[in-house]
């Protein structure tokens, strides 16, 4: 169950990647809901919509809270598992907290199908069956889910499912299974055109079976490490049409990772998945989410400030928390954070946006969002070896018309009142903090505002003195951009400056006019248009500043933006 990848880019310590070569890693395992946003219309004026997702898998946006054995056991399942876990999630209160499904993983079967073609449960590990298995967990209040995959043999050299698919959609409903995860291994010929075929089949199923099930896609996990992004990119614009939630890049460390990651720590892995996680904030929206795997509760090699860091990232990302450890082990520490009122009411915010960044510098990482009630939600990770505080202003974290605010730690769930800044005091090495921010009277009327960045080299569109580059981050305010919304874009360097497409592929930062060409569209291809020339912001091999010609996908135009600006070809906000 594992593959070897070469040049790996990882997100760690600074912005720009680090290589690491010859490091194995596990192959990855894997509604009606309203809201107003701004669309264009043909006149380019801006106007509200009322928008309405539908899609399928249990109701309104489908947050995922769960257990899932994988990273505990691996192929080491059985029946008592799944019974102890369920138990102890009663007695816990991990069920009473929204934790209300429970997923089997690989190497649940027999290694052959039987007669007929249909899956046969391994009656050594589930004794009493699968449907029985299911009906009892269905009385304690649990969901349950399996696991399948999409190619001929699953991970773990299992029966997959290609050429099966009806057949055991159809099996897995009548066992009582209302969620289902699609590994990818073992593909027939393992194209991105092929993985979407398959996706988009299983899709079909699902979506016309009597009740739908969960969909959990891990197709774009394998094709996340890439010299070229395009085929990952292109995986994640079609996993949110087909799926609720989708993995986008390796497994977080199991419980032997030291066996075949041997120079990765458990943080490392937590920093690496958060790293892919940021490049895909666009993808996001209500009943869909980005997947960056399990929390490792129990992994010998985090602190519990780094698993406690691990929820509180993960809550920030409106991410799936499917605990992957093993439940009845918890201590007092471990339960008190999982069951964190405050972050989970962050993580399940209606608007399910991702939080993004605004700022790294090596040590502090920064991200915000909205909330629907129009709090702000701010997060800030120290990535660094010491205990630290830092102060951000409101005008950085894209409040500028506040002045004075209610600012709740939603670590101890201890307000205080704030003027102009919020700051993280005594934040442990590895430690995260987590604010929500309520302004005085109504809404924070935030700005979208945050880093600009290449999403394949990392680099940070970065104003200067007298010019314009992708740099390393720093968390200097010419790296963190005002998106305005008349669509120009500001650094907090210089808010009466704005970008502009001086034409011939040259980019200047010039005195705020008004005109079209300093108007630029984000797509939902993540590239970053211009209205005067219809060029795409681009990074050249020598990280300047241009526009060129719009792409597919390419590595060089392929940007994240800051939260909450409207994406032009999608139904929905960043």
């Amino acid at each position: 169950m594992a593959i070897k990848f070469q040049n790996i880019r990882v997100f760690l310590q600074t912005s720009r990647q680090l290589g690491l070569s010859d490091n194995p890693t596990s192959i990855p395992r894997s509604f009606l809901s309203y809201r107003q946003t701004q669309v264009l219309t043909p006149s380019n004026h801006v106007r509200s919509i009322l928008e309405v997702s539908v899609g399928i898998g249990g109701g309104c946006n489908t947050f995922i809270l769960c257990f899932n054995n994988w990273s505990a056991f691996m192929c080491g399942l059985n029946e008592s598992i799944f019974i102890d876990t369920a138990h102890s999630m009663v007695e816990n209160g991990l069920l009473a907290a929204g934790y209300n499904r429970i997923n089997i993983d690989d190497c649940w079967s027999n290694f052959d199908r039987a007669a007929n073609g249909s899956m046969v449960w391994n009656s050594e590990k589930f004794p009493n069956g699968l449907p029985w298995l299911t009906s009892y967990l269905k009385s304690l209040g649990f969901t349950p889910g399996i696991y399948t995959d999409a190619g001929n043999k699953s991970c773990g050299g299992y029966p997959g499912a290609y050429g099966y698919e009806e057949l055991d959609a159809s099996t897995f409903a009548s066992w009582g299974f209302e969620y289902l995860k699609l590994d990818g291994c073992n593909m027939p010929t393992g194209t991105e055109a092929e993985y979407k075929e398959v996706y988009g089949l299983w899709h079909s199923i699902l979506s016309k079976m009597t009740k739908p099930m969960v969909f959990s896609e891990s197709a774009p996990a394998y094709f996340a490490e890439a010299s070229n992004l395009t085929d990952w990119y292109s995986v994640m614009g079609w996993v949110p049409e087909y799926g609720q939630l989708a993995r986008h890049s390796r497994d977080t460390l199991v419980f032997n990772s030291t066996l075949y990651w041997p120079n990765i720590t458990g943080w490392d892995s937590v920093m690496f998945n958060y790293g892919q996680e940021v490049r895909l904030a666009r993808y996001q929206k209500p009943g869909y989410y980005n997947d960056p795997d399990f929390l490792d509760v129990d992994h010998f090699d985090l602190t519990l400030d780094e698993k406690r860091s691990h929820f509180a990232i993960w809550s920030s990302f409106s991410a799936p928390l499917i605990i992957s450890a093993w439940i009845p082990g918890f201590s007092a520490e471990e339960i008190e954070y999982l069951t964190n009122k405050d972050l989970i009411t962050a993580n399940q915010d209606p608007l399910a946006l991702q939080s993004t960044l605004v700022s790294q510098d090596g040590t502090w990482d920064v991200l915000t969002k909205d909330l629907v009630n129009g709090d702000r939600l701010l997060t800030i990770i120290n990535r660094g070896e010491n205990t630290g505080s830092q102060s951000f202003s409101f005008h950085k974290i894209g409040i500028p018309t506040v002045s004075a605010a209610f600012v709740k730690d939603l670590w101890t769930g201890v307000s205080a009142f704030e003027r102009k800044q919020v700051t993280a005091n005594n934040v442990p090495s590895h430690g995260t903090a987590v604010f929500r921010i309520s302004a005085e009277r109504g809404s924070c009327d935030s700005i979208p505002t945050g880093m600009i960045f290449n999403t394949y080299s990392l680099t940070t569109l970065t104003a200067s003195i007298g010019y314009l580059s992708w740099a390393n981050a720093t968390a200097d305010d010419g790296q963190t951009w005002q998106i305005g919304p008349d669509n120009t874009l500001k650094p907090l360097s210089d808010t009466n400056k704005c970008l502009e497409d001086s034409g011939h592929g040259r980019v200047d930062l010039t005195s705020c006019n008004g005109k079209i060409s300093q108007k630029w569209d984000y797509l939902y291809s993540g590239n970053l248009k211009s209205r005067s020339s219809y060029d795409c912001l681009t990074e050249t091999d020598h990280e300047e500043v241009v526009t060129s010609q719009c792409l597919y996908e390419a590595n060089s135009q392929v940007l994240g933006l800051p939260s909450g600006i409207t994406i032009m070809g999608a139904k929905h906000k960043l």
